[in-house]
C-alpha cells in the first residue's frame, strides 16, 4: 500500500429503488438526501456531497431541536453541550448530522444504516442507532432504532428533518400548497426557538398556506383509529402524507423563511420528534433506556401525483 494514500473524497451514499421511486441515503449523517418519483422531487433534498442548509433530511440524535445555552442537568451532574454560536447560544439538532454511518443491510428496495453515538463531556452516554428504510412505488417506511450501548441509564430524544415538496421551485411557492396538521396544541417559542412556558390551542385545518409562516413545535396529536397521526400536504405536483406512530408525540413544522435565498419557502419541513425544544433542560418527554434496552419509532411518507 502506498505511503502517500489519500482518503476517499467522493460522496458516499446508498440507494433503493421501487418502480419509479428512487431513494438516496447520505452516509454522512444517515439522512434522506433525495427521494424522487419520476421527475417529481418528493423531498426537497440536496446534491451529492453537499453540506445541506436547514438540516435537510437530517437525523437529529440524541436530541432534536434546541437546548438553551447547551446546558442541562442529569442525576445531579451539570452538563455542557457545544453551542451553535455566541450569537445563538443553543445546542442544536444532536450529534450525528455530520457523523459517518455505514450500511448494515441493503436490498434493491430497502436499506439499513447505522452509527454509534460515543460518550463525550456534554453527553456521557453511548447509543447504537440504526434506521431501516423500506421503499415501495408510492410509499417510504422508516423505522428508527436506538439501543443503550453503555452501562448506565441513557436519556435521549430523536427527530427527523424531511422537507416535503409538492411542486414548488421558487422562493415562496409553498404558499400555494394546502396543509392539514393533526395537532391540537402549540408550544410557544421565542425568537431563538426555545419554549416560553406557554402552550396554546392550535387549529390544524390550515388550508392554503399563503403567507403564513411556521416554525412551530406541535403536540397533542390527533390520531386515527390505528394510532397514527397524519400530516397532509397538497400542491401542483401532487399530494404527500407523512404519518407517525405513537412513538412520536411531537411535530415541528417549518416553512423555511430563514433559509438562504433560492431555498426559502419552496417546501415545508415536517419533523417527527420524540420531545420538544429544550427537552434535556426541561426534562420533558425524554426517553430513558436502561443498559441494553431498545427503543424504536416508525414514520411513513406516501405520495400520489397530481392530475
Amino acid at each position: 500500500m502506498s505511503q502517500h494514500a489519500w482518503p476517499e473524497t467522493e460522496p458516499t451514499e446508498v440507494h433503493a429503488t421501487a418502480g419509479d421511486a428512487r431513494l438516496a441515503v447520505d452516509l454522512n449523517g444517515g439522512g434522506l438526501r433525495a427521494l424522487t418519483v419520476g421527475a417529481w422531487d418528493v423531498l426537497d433534498g440536496y446534491a451529492p456531497g453537499e453540506v445541506p442548509s436547514g438540516r435537510r433530511g437530517g437525523v437529529l440524535l440524541p436530541w432534536p431541536n434546541r437546548i438553551r445555552d447547551g446546558r442541562w442537568t442529569w442525576q445531579g451532574h451539570d452538563l455542557q453541550l457545544d453551542i451553535a454560536s455566541t450569537s445563538k447560544p443553543t445546542a442544536i439538532h444532536g450529534l450525528v448530522s455530520a457523523q459517518p454511518w455505514r450500511v448494515l443491510h441493503s436490498e434493491a428496495d430497502r436499506v439499513t444504516v447505522g452509527t454509534v453515538v460515543e460518550k463525550r463531556s456534554g453527553y456521557p452516554f453511548r447509543l447504537a442507532a440504526a434506521i431501516d428504510y423500506a421503499l415501495s412505488p408510492d410509499r417510504l417506511e422508516s423505522t428508527v432504532r436506538v439501543r443503550n450501548a453503555g452501562d448506565e441509564p441513557a436519556p435521549f430524544g430523536v427527530g427527523l428533518h424531511p422537507y416535503l415538496a409538492v411542486g414548488g421551485s421558487e422562493d415562496g411557492d409553498v404558499g400555494t400548497a394546502e396543509l392539514e396538521l393533526p395537532a391540537r396544541t402549540l408550544l410557544v417559542v421565542d425568537g431563538d426557538g426555545l419554549p416560553t412556558g406557554e402552550r396554546r390551542p392550535f387549529d390544524g385545518a390550515v388550508g392554503r398556506i399563503g403567507g403564513r409562516s411556521f416554525d412551530d413545535p406541535l403536540t397533542d396529536l390527533v390520531r386515527d383509529d390505528d394510532g397514527w397521526a397524519r400530516v397532509r400536504l397538497r400542491g401542483p405536483a401532487g399530494a404527500v402524507e407523512l404519518a407517525v406512530d405513537a412513538s412520536w408525540p411531537w411535530l415541528q413544522v417549518y416553512s423555511g423563511d430563514t433559509l438562504p435565498v433560492g431555498q426559502r419557502r419552496r417546501s415545508l419541513a415536517v419533523e417527527p420528534m420524540t420531545c420538544p425544544p429544550n427537552a434535556f433542560a426541561d426534562a420533558v418527554d425524554l426517553v430513558v433506556l436502561e443498559p441494553g434496552e431498545d427503543w424504536s419509532g416508525t414514520w411513513t411518507l406516501s405520495w400520489s401525483a397530481g392530475e
